[in-house]
C-alpha cells in the first residue's frame, strides 16, 4: 500500500472521512498515528556495542516533519495532500512542541540523537519526560511571566512501556516508568530516546505561573526542567531529579546488557556512557554502588569497569554549571551513594595533594566535574578554543595529569531540520544545482562554491532569503501584532538570554541607533532588530534585560520620527518552532558572546547554513566559521579570549573607566534610566540594570561596546552592496557543511565511543 493510500486509511478509519473532508487537526492526529506506525515497523540499530547519551534535557522539537523527512516520504505527502487542497506546512503547525529542553545544551543532544540514527549507530538517549518543561513564556506589563507548558496531548509521540525501576532516596521510595520516543535515522534505522517519569506526578500542585511545593517529591519530580534552585529546597529537588534519572538509566543499561548475556566485568565493550554536561554525572557513583552491592564486584573491579565505560562533555567553563553540591544534600537525597563518593575522593586525595584535583573541597562541595574527569576516559569541549581553555587554563591542572583524556569535538547541527525541513525552499534550489548528494554528505555544499561568481544563482539565494523573511513578516503579524518592512535588514539574536550572551549589549547599540536618528541621522535602510530568549526565572539580571528590550520595543515602536527606520521585536516564548521561522529570514546573526565564555553555539551554524552573515566576537565556534570562510565573510569585533582571560586574572576591568572615557557609551548607558524609558518601564528594573553595568558588568559589555558599534554599522553599510553581500551568503552556505552533527557524530565514534 503506497503512502497516500495508507493515510487515506488511517483517516477513514479513525474520523469515518475522507481527506478531503477531514479538517487540518484531524489530518495531523492521522498523519501522527501513521506515521508512528511506520517507526513501528523500522528496525532498531543493534550492534555489540551501544552508547548511551545521558542528559538533562533534549530539545527535540516538533517531530512530524523530522520524521517524514527521515523516512523519505515528506515530498510524496506534502503534493498529495495540496492535490486535497490541504497545506501540510499548515498542518504541522498545530503540534505541540515537546518541552523536554532549554537551549544549546538540549538542541544539540537532539541533533545528535538524529546523526547517530542517520549514521546507522546503535544508540539511545536517556532523560527526564518533563510534563511543564522549562515555562512558557508570556509577556505582561514588559516582564516575562512564565507559566507551565502544557505539551503532552493526545495522540502523543511517546509510547508507554511496562518497564518500571525501583528508586531509593534518603527517606523514600519511587517508581520510575519508562517512555520512549522512537529516533528514526535519514534513510536508515531507529533508535530511541528514553524518558522516565513517575505516575504519582500530581500537574494540580502547580499553583500561580509556575509556582509549586518543592518539597513534595513524588508529586513534583518530573514537573519542571531546572526547577528554581535559589533555595535549598530547590536545590534537593535538583539533586532528587538528578539522581532520578541516573538511576533509572543505570538500571536499564544493566537490564540491557544482562538480557544479552553479556559479562558485566567487560561493560565498557559493550557499553559507553556518554554524560552531557554534569547533570547525569551521577551515574558514575550510581554504577559504582549497584556493580558492588548487587553484582559481588569488589570497589577495585567497579570501578576499573565504570572509568572505562563512562566519557564527558564540558559544555562550558561558567561556574554556575560545573556543578558542587554541599555534600549534606547529598547525604539527605541520596545516602547510599556518599559512601561511593568518599571512597572516590579518598583515591584522588591518596594520589594528589592539590585542592583544584579533589572531589570534595575543603567547604564539603562535591564537585561533579571531579567525579568526571578523575573517573571517566574522556574529557571533550565543543569547538576548538574551547577545548584549548579547557586543557590550558580551567582545567589545566587536570589536563596535565590526564592529557590522553583530553579530546574537541566541534558541535554539529541537523541539516535534515535546519535546512531541509525549515527551507524547502533553498534546500530545493541547492539540489538543482549540486543534486542531493549534501543530504547524505554536508561536505558537498562545497560544490555551491563553483557558483560564487554567477549573478543568476546570486539572485535566486537573494529571492529565497526575501521570501523567508515575507513569511517571517507574516508570521510575526499574526502572533506579535507587529508590522515589519521586508526591505529592512533582518538582525537577528537568539538564544537563551544571559549576561555572557550579552544581549544587553545589543540594546545599547540599538539605544545608540535610536539616539542617532532622532537627532536627524537617518540610515540608508531600515533595520528590524529580533530578540527570542527566555530567562531563568531566579536569574534577576537576565529577567531586567528581557525588560529593557520590551521598554525599547514600545518606545520605537510608537516613536513616530523613529519607527519608519527601525523597529525591535522580543518574540514570545520562543522556542524550536519560533527558531526555524526566524533562522532562514536572517541577515545579521548576532553571536556576540564575551570572548572565551561561550564553549560553541550551534545557532552561528544554523544561521550560516541559511544564507546569514556572522556577527561575532572570536568565541566558541565563530573561529572555525571565520577560518572556513575567511575575513570577508564574517563580520569580528572585541578583545579576544586571551586578553578577556588576563582581565579576569588581574581583576582590573573596572567598567566605570569605559562609561567615564566615552561620551557613547556614557549617552547609551545613560539612557537606560532617561526620562523617556522610566516614563514606560519599571523604575526598579531599569535601574538594577544600570547600576550592574556601572559597577560589576562581570561580562564585559561596555570593554566590546564600542568595537561592536563599528562593525555592526560597517556591516550595514556593505549590506548595501546587494550583489557583493550575496556571495558572501552563498559563501556561507558552501562552507557550512562542517557543521554538520553527522561529521561531529563520526568524530566521536572513531574517537571515544568505538561502536
Amino acid at each position: 500500500m503506497n503512502i497516500t493510500e495508507q493515510l487515506k486509511e488511517t483517516v477513514k478509519t479513525q474520523y469515518g472521512k475522507d481527506i478531503s473532508a477531514a479538517s487540518d487537526r484531524e489530518l495531523y492526529n492521522s498523519l501522527l498515528i501513521m506515521t508512528k506506525t511506520l517507526l513501528k515497523d523500522k528496525p532498531r540499530i543493534e550492534g555489540k556495542k551501544r552508547v548511551y547519551y545521558i542528559s538533562a534535557e533534549f530539545l527535540i522539537g516538533k517531530l512530524l516533519s523530522n520524521n517524514l523527512i527521515n523516512l523519505g516520504i515528506y515530498e510524496e505527502l506534502y503534493d498529495e495532500l495540496k492535490k486535497y487542497g490541504k497545506d501540510l506546512a499548515v498542518i504541522e503547525e498545530l503540534e505541540p512542541e515537546p518541552s523536554l529542553g532549554n537551549g544549546g545544551l538540549g538542541r544539540l543532544a537532539a541533533c545528535f540523537l538524529d546523526s547517530i540514527a542517520s549514521l546507522g549507530l546503535p544508540g539511545d538517549g536517556i532523560g527526564l519526560n518533563y510534563h511543564f518543561g522549562l515555562f512558557r513564556q508570556s509577556f505582561q506589563d514588559k516582564l516575562q511571566y512564565a507559566e507551565k507548558d502544557e505539551w503532552m496531548t493526545e495522540p502523543s509521540w511517546l509510547n508507554k512501556t511496562a518497564l518500571t525501576f525501583p528508586v531509593y532516596f534518603g527517606d523514600k521510595k519511587v517508581t520510575s516508568r519508562l517512555y520512549d520516543i522512537d529516533v528514526v535515522g535519514y534513510e536508515n534505522g531507529k533508535n530511541k530516546l528514553h524518558l522516565f517519569d513517575i505516575e504519582t506526578v500530581d500537574e494540580s500542585i502547580v499553583t500561580e505561573g509556575i509556582s509549586f511545593d518543592k518539597e513534595a517529591i513524588e508529586k513534583n519530580l518530573t514537573l519542571f526542567l531546572y526547577p528554581d534552585d535559589s533555595d535549598k529546597a530547590g536545590n534537593l529537588l535538583r539533586i532528587y531529579q538528578q539522581y532520578f534519572m541516573v538511576s533509572s538509566g543505570a538500571q536499564l543499561i544493566l537490564k540491557e546488557i544482562k538480557e544479552k548475556n553479556y559479562d558485566l566485568h567487560k561493560l565498557n565493550e559493550y557499553v559507553v556512557i556518554q554524560i552531557n554536561d554534569t547533570h547525569p554525572t551521577m551515574v558514575i557513583p550510581e554504577l559504582i554502588r549497584i556493580l558492588t552491592s548487587q553484582e559481588n564486584f569488589s570497589m577495585d573491579e567497579a570501578i576499573a569497569v565504570v572509568e572505562k565505560t563512562c566519557a564527558y562533555t564540558n559544555h562550558t567553563i561558567l561556574a554556575e554549571a560545573l556543578e558542587k553540591w554541599p555534600l549534606e544534600y547529598l547525604e539527605q537525597v541520596v545516602p547510599q551513594l556518599v559512601p561511593v563518593i568518599k571512597e572516590l575522593d579518598r583515591r584522588v586525595r591518596k594520589q594528589y595533594k592539590e585542592e583544584k584535583l579533589q572531589i570534595i573541597d575543603k567547604e564539603k562541595r562535591v564537585h561533579m566535574a571531579n567525579i568526571d574527569i578523575h573517573y571517566g576516559f574522556s574529557v571533550n569541549g565543543v569547538a576548538a578554543i574551547h577545548t584549548e581553555i579547557l586543557k590550558h587554563t580551567e582545567l589545566k591542572e587536570f589536563y596535565q595529569i590526564y592529557p590522553e583524556k583530553f579530546n574537541n569535538k566541534t558541535n554539529g547541527i541537523t541539516f535534515r531540520r535546519w535546512l531541509l525541513s525549515c527551507n524547502r525552499e533553498l534546500t530545493a534550489y541547492i539540489s538543482s544545482l549540486i543534486g542531493d548528494g549534501f543530504k547524505k554528505d554536508a561536505m558537498e555544499l562545497n560544490k555551491l562554491l563553483a557558483y560564487m561568481e554567477d549573478d543568476t544563482v546570486l539572485d535566486a539565494i537573494g529571492a529565497i532569503k526575501q521570501q523567508k523573511k515575507k513569511e517571517l513578516a507574516a508570521y510575526i503579524k499574526e502572533r506579535e501584532g507587529i508590522e515589519l518592512s521586508t526591505e529592512a535588514i533582518f538582525d537577528i539574536q537568539i538564544k537563551r538570554l544571559h549576561e555572557y550572551k550579552r544581549q544587553q549589549m545589543n540594546a545599547l547599540y540599538i539605544i545608540h541607533k535610536y539616539l542617532e536618528i532622532r537627532a536627524g541621522k537617518q540610515p540608508t535602510r531600515p533595520m528590524v532588530f529580533l530578540f527570542g530568549a527566555k530567562a531563568a526565572p531566579a536569574y534577576v539580571i537576565a529577567q531586567d534585560i528581557i525588560h529593557l528590550l520590551l521598554v525599547l520595543q514600545e518606545l520605537i515602536n510608537k516613536d513616530e520620527t523613529v519607527k519608519p527606520y527601525m523597529k525591535l521585536i522580543m518574540v514570545e516564548n520562543y522556542n524550536v518552532t519560533y527558531a526555524e521561522k526566524l533562522i532562514p529570514a536572517c541577515d545579521i546573526s548576532e553571536q556576540i558572546s564575551l570572548a572565551s565564555k561561550e564553549a560553541s553555539g550551534t545557532g552561528n551554524m544554523k544561521f550560516m547554513l541559511n544564507g546569514a552573515v556572522t556577527l561575532g566576537t572570536m568565541d566558541g565556534a565563530n573561529v572555525e566559521i571565520h577560518e572556513l570562510v575567511g575575513e570577508e565573510n564574517i563580520y569580528t569585533f572585541g578583545e579576544n579570549a586571551a586578553c578577556v582571560m588576563n582581565h579576569y586574572k588581574k581583576s582590573d576591568y573596572i567598567s566605570e573607566n569605559y562609561y567615564k572615557n566615552s561620551p557613547i557609551i556614557q549617552e547609551a548607558v545613560d539612557f537606560i534610566i532617561s526620562k523617556e524609558t522610566m516614563s514606560i518601564g519599571h523604575k526598579k528594573n531599569l535601574e538594577r540594570l544600570y547600576k550592574e553595568l556601572l559597577k560589576k558588568d562581570w561580562f564585559m559589555t561596555l570593554l566590546d561596546l564600542e568595537d561592536y558599534i563599528r562593525v555592526k554599522d560597517k556591516a550595514l553599510a556593505e549590506y548595501e552592496d546587494r550583489r557583493a553581500w550575496k556571495k558572501k551568503m552563498l559563501i556561507n552556505i558552501a562552507n557550512a557543511g562542517y557543521f554538520s552533527s553527522d561529521r561531529t557524530i563520526q568524530e566521536y565514534n572513531k574517537d571515544i565511543w568505538k561502536l
